[in-house]
């Protein structure tokens, strides 16, 4: 059973909290916030996707990480469970519970979470000076919103229908909309 969380919780209060609860939890400027389980599509996008980029960057400088790994964006006093990121920065190599650097965040949308994601959600992410794109994949329409940053603070979105392929400038890598639906292919999840 999970331990009631504290009011106005601190970010280090909720590391330690969060390692003795049996379920993950977000924490957004002092609340937290329970994760529920994927069904089926999800997890498989979020497998093929997080596939695809780790063997393409395999024996270089990156890592991707899918599901369980935190990242910390100090600057909105959070920390997020992508379904998928990746970090090319070797102090996020020294970090095991979390990281603070990622190049890339991918989130696979839900009815329930598509708006957090595309809004307060990417509002956060934005404030990390190292992320360069933010996708966005769409299980259920089988579209691909990449995000992409100038350097300058503007982010363009780059859309892409389940058939294409999207470049990821800041990996030089690329993900197959084919590949990242295999096993799921788009429209209403089956009950």
């Amino acid at each position: 059973m999970a331990d009631p969380q504290p009011a106005g919780m601190t970010a280090e209060a909720y590391l330690a909290w969060e390692a003795e609860q049996p379920l993950k939890h977000e924490f957004v400027a002092g609340e937290v916030f329970a994760m529920g389980g994927a069904p089926e599509r999800h997890v498989t996008v979020t497998l093929n996707a997080a596939s695809a980029l780790r063997q393409q960057l395999r024996g270089g400088p990156c890592r991707t990480f899918m599901a369980d790994m935190r990242v910390r964006v100090e600057a909105a006093d959070a920390f997020f469970y992508p379904d998928v990121l990746v970090t090319c920065d070797p102090t996020d190599h020294q970090r095991s519970e979390h990281k603070e650097a990622p190049c890339l965040v991918v989130e696979v949308l839900s009815p329930s979470t598509a708006a957090y994601d595309r809004g307060a959600k990417f509002a956060a992410y934005r404030k990390l000076p190292s992320l360069r794109e933010y996708l966005l994949i769409d299980p259920e329409i089988g579209s691909l919103e990449l995000y992409r940053s100038d350097g300058q603070g503007h982010w363009v979105l780059y859309p892409h229908e389940a058939h294409e392929e999207v470049v990821l400038a800041s990996l030089e890598a690329r993900l197959v909309g084919a590949e990242v639906f295999e096993d799921a292919p788009p429209g209403p999840e089956p009950r």
